[in-house]
């Protein structure tokens, strides 16, 4: 059986990363599905009084939550076995290839913003990163 990491971050991308997994399994592959929400740690400009803050981590937290809950249901509306969704906080790429390693991925599944070589060339990508330092394969859905 095949473990395949789907990034999801409740963009039309992720849908269709998690949709072009599901045609892998409907052609009969035996998949298992890990999904995994990524958000960047807030920067706060000025001070935020302290339960201000726990307000906001909990906000964060139910949006990923949410985010999760979206794409496990689309996946098992899809006819993917989800094995489990995780949530982290930090820097995306790093994370992604993280949790592939923990949790002994066989492959990575995400969907790509498509900004082209001059756009990716000054703002970066998460899915080049992930590219330059994955050790298993990464499927990129556009």
């Amino acid at each position: 059986m095949m473990k395949i990491l789907i990034a999801v971050d409740g963009s039309a991308h992720a849908e269709r990363a998690i949709g072009a997994v599901a045609r892998l399994a409907r052609e009969g592959l035996a998949l298992q599905v890990l999904l995994l929400n990524v958000r960047e740690v807030p920067v706060f400009y000025g001070e935020v009084p302290v339960p201000n803050l726990a307000e906001i981590e909990e906000a964060l937290v139910q949006a990923q939550d949410k985010i999760l809950a979206d794409a496990r249901d689309l996946a098992e509306q899809s006819g993917l076995k989800v094995e489990s969704v995780q949530r982290r906080v930090g820097l995306a790429a790093q994370e992604l290839v993280s949790v592939a390693a923990e949790h002994a991925v066989d492959q990575i599944a995400m969907g790509t913003h498509g900004r082209g070589a001059i756009g990716s060339l000054f703002l970066g990508s998460v899915a080049q990163r992930v590219l330059h330092v994955a050790t298993v394969p990464v499927l990129l859905v556009r």
